[in-house]
């Protein structure tokens, strides 16, 4: 199985159909077929074959899907780029993953230039985008130029893609900081894209925004799930709320994923009473927990299904689905949004437990909390050249995800919270999640993240951050008795403090490692 599969039935099933839409560039899937061709022709006039490691660093455009097929039909591996990285950063990632050619937007330039300054294997680049394009040592192409012509490949003549080639690398960061390569092979994330399809419901008549990062594989599975289904990809290269309510009318776009603080912005969008949205069927969340008051305020603004995915990068990306497993099963609407709101059921082809420390299966109670475990053919074969971090992840074929879950009578996991970011507040356990959830019920909340803080008598306490609504406002005290009168008194926060906005990672989510430093950097670790 590999992802040359999922090109060549688009191609041949549905030419004339439109493919693509990013701004006024409109593509049909034999448009697509051959200007993905044409990069491939490329690549390989520069001597680049099977094996060879490419990176790329670009907002969410339509090159940015023709580059992930390019490669991988050629078995070349693509290192997708956070471009909110620095310079240094990006520097450090193109010398660990070896990547000899670089893809690179102009919106960029500058970071790029200087990350290229240091040493590194990149010997070719080629600029996407309508900016200047600055001096680099690296021979340097516009890639405007490389799809004029139409360049005739024989695929015969191509080396075979085995279901175990690696097809990208994902950078993460570990809790030392140091970026992980995630390897993810052709099987990987075909099987992924094919659970997709069956798990979604995705077909040609589907119209998918790529909103999300397509660096992230927040939406990145969609590249591949979307075009083996025959759909339209629709592009918004930098999330904004009112452009995409503004898009979902314009495209008539039918399903998309999101990260939640990206579905919570369009929530509170001042300009949402402008656009119907009628043409969605569904909306998705993924990349972190959502507090269920934002589910509920999802599902009455907009109409349509609400579904939870969860995953992380190393499982390509996806192990549960929050929809319901028997559409038989009278819920009433109470309980199928209770449902909804829960982390989910196993995916497609995913085997899914959680357990104790003992690697015992925790009661099935909603009560007993334990780690999520997962194996599958989504699991990644482990992190580039770091063997000793893929055994300590990767225990007799399980991947060790590091997540708090609890599982109910019928099988569905909520989790709870991240190990790290449990809090232990005078020994009792406070999930980070639980306070959050109960924030957001608050109606000046736009917001939250919920942290442990060091604390000499207790060990840590609770610390809130909150981003207030337009026009709202509020007081520590009210905040913490909101949660008080909700929650047990040790669960509720022990100091508030209000933001113009919360730090959020490339990907959009909330980013709690940064909110913590600042109260543990002179500890020699993260829990008193």
């Amino acid at each position: 199985m590999n992802l040359w599969l999922s090109f060549q039935k688009a191609v041949s099933l549905w030419g004339t159909k439109e493919a693509i839409v990013d701004g006024n560039k409109r593509f049909t899937y034999e448009q697509f077929g051959k200007r993905v061709c044409n990069i491939a022709a490329f690549m390989l006039d520069k001597g680049l074959h099977k094996g060879a490691i490419v990176a790329i660093a670009a907002p969410n455009c339509f090159q940015y899907l023709e580059i992930y097929y390019a490669c991988a039909i050629l078995g070349i591996i693509l290192t997708p780029l956070n471009y909110r990285l620095s310079s240094s950063e990006t520097t450090a990632i193109l010398i660990d993953s070896e990547s000899v050619l670089l893809f690179a937007h102009t919106d960029f330039s500058i970071e790029i230039q200087k990350a290229l300054a240091d040493s590194t294997n990149v010997k070719t680049i080629v600029w996407l985008g309508d900016g200047e394009c600055p001096y680099v040592t690296s021979k340097a192409y516009k890639y405007d130029n490389l799809v004029l012509d139409d360049q005739v490949i024989d695929f015969n003549e191509l080396p075979e893609i085995d279901t175990n080639d690696l097809a990208q690398l994902y950078y993460t960061s570990g809790t030392t900081g140091k970026p992980k390569g995630v390897m993810l092979t052709h099987g990987n994330v075909a099987f992924n894209a094919l659970a997709a399809i069956a798990d979604l419901r995705l077909s040609a008549d589907d119209t998918w925004i790529h909103a999300a990062p397509m660096f992230h594989l927040a939406d990145a599975w969609a590249s591949f799930a979307m075009t083996w289904a025959g759909g339209k990809h629709v592009f918004l290269s930098y999330f904004n709320s009112s452009q995409i309510l503004k898009l979902i009318d314009e495209e008539k776009v039918s399903i998309t994923v999101l990260v939640p603080t990206m579905l919570n912005q369009m929530i509170h969008d001042p300009n949402k009473e402008k656009y119907s949205c009628k043409s969605l069927r569904t909306l998705i969340t993924g990349g972190s927990p959502i507090a269920p008051e934002v589910v509920r305020q999802t599902i009455n603004i907009f109409g349509c299904e609400y579904i939870q995915l969860y995953g992380m990068t190393e499982t390509s990306p996806f192990l549960t689905i929050s929809a319901p497993k028997d559409n038989s099963q009278q819920l009433s609407k109470e309980e199928d949004l209770a449902r909804r709101c829960r982390t989910g059921r196993p995916y497609i082809g995913a085997e899914v437990k959680v357990v104790r420390m003992d690697g015992r299966e925790v009661e099935h109670n909603d009560l007993e909390v334990g780690e999520i475990i997962a194996r599958g053919p989504t699991i990644t074969p482990g992190y580039w050249k770091q063997p000793i971090i893929t055994q300590e992840t990767i225990k007799n074929g399980w991947i060790h995800t590091g997540d708090l879950a609890v599982v109910d009578k019928d099988g569905y996991i909520n989790i709870v919270d991240r190990k790290k970011d449990m809090i232990i507040t005078g020994g009792e356990n406070v999930y980070s999640t639980e306070v959050e959830y109960i924030l957001y019920e608050h109606k000046a909340v736009r917001e939250c993240a919920v942290i442990g803080v060091p604390d000499s008598k207790w060990g840590e306490c609770v610390k809130a951050f909150v981003v207030l609504r337009d026009g709202q406002s509020s007081s520590e005290d009210e905040i913490i008795a909101f949660v008080r009168q909700r929650l047990a008194h040790y669960k509720a926060p022990r100091s508030v403090e209000f933001l113009e906005q919360l730090p959020k990672t490339g990907s959009g989510k909330i980013y709690k490692k940064l909110l913590r430093a600042q109260f543990w950097q002179d500890k020699e670790r993260q829990i008193n």
